[in-house]
């Protein structure tokens, strides 16, 4: 199974993923994403600064496989939803 990693991005620093997980495929890491970074706004009280954080997903050769913006989450489609990006 593929290892992704989940990179946050807050301005100009990046907090690495030095574990990452092993998923499926990049549809399953896009979903992780987007619960990863519902998460993190629900748990952080300054939710103005996360909606200018992104999280970059990468595969194990570090290669970017996408970038979701914490403020897309907002938006996103819900649960069940079959149209993932």
């Amino acid at each position: 199974m593929p290892r992704y990693f989940f990179h946050t991005r807050i301005g100009g620093a990046v907090l690495p993923d030095e574990e990452g997980v092993e998923l499926s495929d990049p549809d399953h890491a896009w979903r992780v994403a987007r619960a990863t970074i519902r998460e993190s706004l629900a748990e952080e009280p300054d939710t103005a600064r996360l909606m200018q954080a992104s999280l970059i997903v990468a595969d194990a050769v570090g290669e970017t496989v996408f970038e979701f913006p914490f403020s897309e989450v907002v938006a996103a489609p819900p649960e069940g939803d079959d149209t993932l990006h």
